[in-house]
């Protein structure tokens, strides 16, 4: 007999993360990806292929395994499909309005901002390249160019004047997700960092994780550490935004809630109703990890306290080319660099292909301090080379 049934849309390493903690408690998992093989498919109980974006198919799922929760895990979702089995009974986690609110950047901007009134940059939406110019022209330059539909910063660049807010243009386009031509353009902030506040709303009520520090390059993901180091003020204003926007958008589960950090000022920059890719950090950092804690809420279950081990730090593991013929080397090395009190761990996600600049696998490490952390886990995740055949 299960706890419950889970299904998963989108079956990566977040996912399988996420199916391995709901399997320790019980549950059945059906995963679900547009490709065999994903990971979190690895450790299911049954899985789906088909695009997140079919909603048909996506309808088709849900009624042959009757999930308990629906659990988004990915941004490419028709998420006017879910608002459909929402409203005939079915469970979407957290709720049906807060993923199609956040699955593009437009929707929970306009709340952030208009709504709940969030500290945010100035912005505008551009749905051709002459609207994006004149949004560029309004707002000033340098500004930023995103995606209203992508994930860990694709299609993201800087423009400094028009002819780079052109090619700013196109590069979102063609790194978009899902099948809207729009773009989001905002102020440039000039902040001293960035942050993830891993937001957890439960029946209890609101929990936060030590806010965690984040590198990204080419828009993208690189190393993540916990504790960020910024004022005291800026977090408590980080807390109290984010704290409104989840309440705002309402249900049970974890948020990634990203803010950036000028002197004493949070301003808020986005959401996911779902655990983090910086948040991996916490499966080396906390008693209960993102994935634990998203759980834990969705089900309805007591969180007592979340317990930090100490400063702590991953980083990602790429590939540098396309391949389906590959092996892992230098894993012994990367894991005797642990030592007792500051572990060093590796998580290798198993997926089936190799991609350029793809996320193979990450490394995870504790030290006495978040410098020293960074420093363990980017030497861990160096040990290890994918070799290809």
């Amino acid at each position: 007999m299960h706890i419950a049934t889970l299904m998963l849309l989108g079956s990566g390493e977040l996912g399988k993360e996420f199916a391995i903690a709901a399997k320790r408690l019980g549950c059945r998992v059906v995963a679900c990806d547009r490709y065999a093989d994903a990971p979190a498919m690895q450790v299911a109980d049954a899985c789906e292929v088909f695009s997140m974006l079919d909603g048909e198919a996506l309808r088709a799922a849900v009624e042959k395994h009757r999930p308990d929760h629906i659990v988004p895990e990915i941004e490419a979702i028709d998420t006017a499909m879910l608002g459909t089995l929402e409203a005939k009974g079915w469970h979407v986690v957290p709720s049906a309005k807060a993923v199609q609110l956040t699955m593009n950047r437009d929707g929970i901007r306009d709340v952030a901002a208009k709504e709940l009134g969030l500290t945010t940059s100035a912005y505008a939406f551009a749905t051709t390249c002459e609207e994006a110019l004149a949004a560029g022209e309004t707002i000033g330059f340098p500004c930023v160019v995103k995606p209203v539909m992508s994930s860990s910063g694709k299609g993201q660049s800087v423009a400094h004047d028009a002819e780079e807010l052109a090619r700013a243009w196109d590069y979102a386009v063609a790194n978009m997700r899902g099948d809207r031509r729009q773009v989001i353009v905002e102020q440039f902030i000039a902040f001293d960092s960035e942050i993830t506040l891993l937001t957890v709303s439960t029946k209890e009520g609101i929990l936060f994780c030590e806010p965690v520090g984040h590198l990204q390059l080419a828009g993208d993901y690189r190393e993540s550490w916990q504790p960020a180091a910024l004022p005291a003020a800026a977090l408590q204003s980080a807390k109290e935004q984010a704290a409104k926007v989840v309440t705002g958008l309402g249900g049970q589960g974890l948020f990634g809630v990203e803010f950036f950090i000028a002197g004493d000022q949070a301003i808020f920059s986005e959401l996911s109703p779902r655990p983090h890719d910086t948040g991996m950090v916490t499966l080396i950092s906390q008693s209960l990890s993102e994935f634990e804690l998203h759980l834990r809420a969705i089900l309805g279950l007591s969180i007592p306290a979340i317990d930090f081990h100490g400063p702590s730090a991953s980083a990602v593991i790429l590939a540098d080319r396309e391949s389906s013929d590959f092996r892992f080397e230098g894993l012994g090395d990367a894991l005797a660099l642990g030592q007792s009190g500051t572990p060093v761990e590796v998580r290798i996600f198993g997926k089936p292909n190799t991609l350029k600049n793809r996320r193979m696998g990450v490394a995870l490490a504790r030290a006495e301090s978040a410098e020293q952390a960074r420093a363990r886990a980017v030497q861990a995740a160096g040990c290890i080379a994918i070799q290809y055949s």
